[in-house]
């Protein structure tokens, strides 16, 4: 009766947990009142990392549309027409975009007298019997107002519905790669999502499965469990010349400030909408920004409820405004409740955060850092300079790369927060960035504080339940509505 009488008491601060916590390791999975109800302009994921293959070039995939079941007939997920989806960079170190590069979509449907998305096998992007398809145009803007349409009527690639209707889909997606002028590769479709995490444990009073026995509750230490398996995303991908996206067009060294860019996606849609009796929706009036990510974490647990679509809202550049939540972390002081042995994390003054996430690491020795400068704003900050990781695979911390990057130590930077991999274990990186386990590497070049007992935390996953693909666009192929592992007998 004890445990249960002290629950009561505690259970506004735990339910506050259970609200808070879990966003962080769901990357930007619903992590707003009115954009958790707008799925297909939510982001997921924003990745933006040098390329192994081809290291002059960059690559910049967005995800949305979160917690997508694939058997998802008959109307499968799609890209919304009416949004705008955008990824943005900036190379001045101002946070303002330089650089955007706008994708816009149509849906297509042959047979408007039939249920069916396809009528028979789909074996390409436009097989006749894909009966409901889009296409997307995709512009690129500078600062100053030119434009470039990179290319028209792109095809999407289509839902992988099932073996019968999709006896080849590896083959169908890629014909969806599109390669464009001056070096520049595109694809858009649905993807497996590409996020690892335990949200099932997580969201019950954030509990990380490996360390339950150190819970304010404790229950049995197990394995985590990856509740986004077997889920798919949409998603924006674009393989860039690294010469397009840098300040001057140029290659430059991992020392120079020219080789770091900042990268964010942002959705918008316009201002008025109206149901017609007849059917369908009309929009009208200006475009308003619904919906921006970049660093994983963000606006799921720095920014409190109440701030949060007005974050969305917002530029980057702004984003000094926010500070106060870096720098107090509300995070910090709920997993010191809820881990009585974890008592140790700093709940103020957190300029570590502050440093990582709004204004990037700076040169520190032989390590080149990712500073954008002094103005404070949530971007995914990636030095060109810094080579790819190819020598062994990030997933496994075997040699050179580490699926944490330099958080466990070692001396991987082109992991996140120097830009993102898909392969990148961001939840437990962020589980560790709040609890301030940085690991002996980050600590020695940047002095970010360190907490040794912290090191080892995380959710116990720490892979893709799917193997990344080795070419563009490396995210994995969608999970079939036939079957998937959710189908699988427990």
């Amino acid at each position: 009766m004890r445990k249960f009488t002290r629950v009561a008491a505690i259970s506004g601060g735990l339910l506050i947990m259970a609200t808070s916590i879990a966003p962080v390791f769901g990357a930007s999975h619903r992590e707003a009142p009115l954009i958790a109800k707008d799925a297909a302009a939510d982001h997921t994921d924003v990745f933006a990392w040098v390329d192994g293959n081809s290291p002059t070039k960059v690559n910049l995939a967005v995800n949305v549309s979160p917690m997508q079941d694939p058997a998802g007939g008959p109307n499968f997920w799609q890209f919304d027409p009416k949004v705008r989806y955008e990824i943005k960079i900036d190379n001045d170190r101002d946070a303002r975009a330089d650089i955007t590069y706008r994708f816009t979509f149509k849906t297509i449907i042959r047979n408007p007298n039939t249920f069916l998305y396809n009528t028979g096998q789909v074996t390409g992007p436009n097989d006749a019997d894909l009966n409901v398809r889009q296409t997307y145009t995709l512009t690129r803007i500078y600062e100053n107002g030119t434009t470039r349409v990179l290319g028209t009527n792109l095809p999407v690639a289509p839902t992988n519905v099932g073996p019968r209707s999709n006896p080849a889909y590896a083959t169908t997606a890629a014909r969806s790669t599109k390669s464009l002028s001056s070096g520049i590769k595109a694809f858009a479709g649905q993807r497996d999502d590409p996020f690892f995490v335990d949200l099932g444990s997580i969201f019950d009073l954030g509990g990380l499965r490996p360390f339950n026995g150190a819970h304010l509750i404790p229950l049995a230490a197990e394995a985590g469990v990856d509740d986004l398996q077997a889920n798919n995303v949409l998603t924006l991908a674009l393989q860039v010349p690294i010469k397009h996206l840098t300040r001057g067009g140029r290659i430059y060294a991992a020392t120079s400030a020219r080789a770091t860019i900042g990268v964010w996606a942002a959705n918008f849609r316009q201002q008025n909408s109206t149901l017609l009796t007849s059917g369908g929706v009309r929009t009208s009036g200006r475009w308003i920004q619904v919906s921006r990510m970049a660093n994983p974490l963000i606006n799921e647990v720095v920014i409190p409820i109440g701030r949060k679509d007005y974050w969305n809202r917002r530029a980057p550049h702004g984003d000094s405004i926010f500070e106060k939540y870096y720098l107090k972390p509300e995070l910090a002081g709920l997993i010191n409740f809820l881990y009585p042995p974890t008592t140790d994390i700093d709940e103020t003054g957190r300029a570590d955060l502050s440093l990582i996430l709004l204004n990037g690491l700076p040169a520190s020795g032989p390590f080149a850092g990712n500073s954008t400068g002094s103005v404070k704003a949530d971007m995914l900050r990636l030095n060109t300079g810094i080579p790819a990781c190819t020598a062994d695979s990030a997933e496994d911390n075997v040699g050179s790369c580490r699926r944490l990057g330099a958080f466990d130590g070692g001396a991987d930077l082109a992991a996140w927060p120097n830009g993102r991999r898909p392969s990148d274990d961001v939840t437990d990186m962020a589980i560790r960035a709040v609890a301030q386990g940085y690991g002996a590497t980050l600590d020695a070049l940047y002095g970010v504080g360190n907490k040794p007992t912290n090191n080892a935390l995380g959710d116990g996953v720490n892979t893709n339940d799917q193997d990344f693909l080795s070419v563009f666009p490396y995210i994995s192929a969608p999970n079939q509505g036939y079957r998937h592992d959710h189908h699988e007998p427990m």
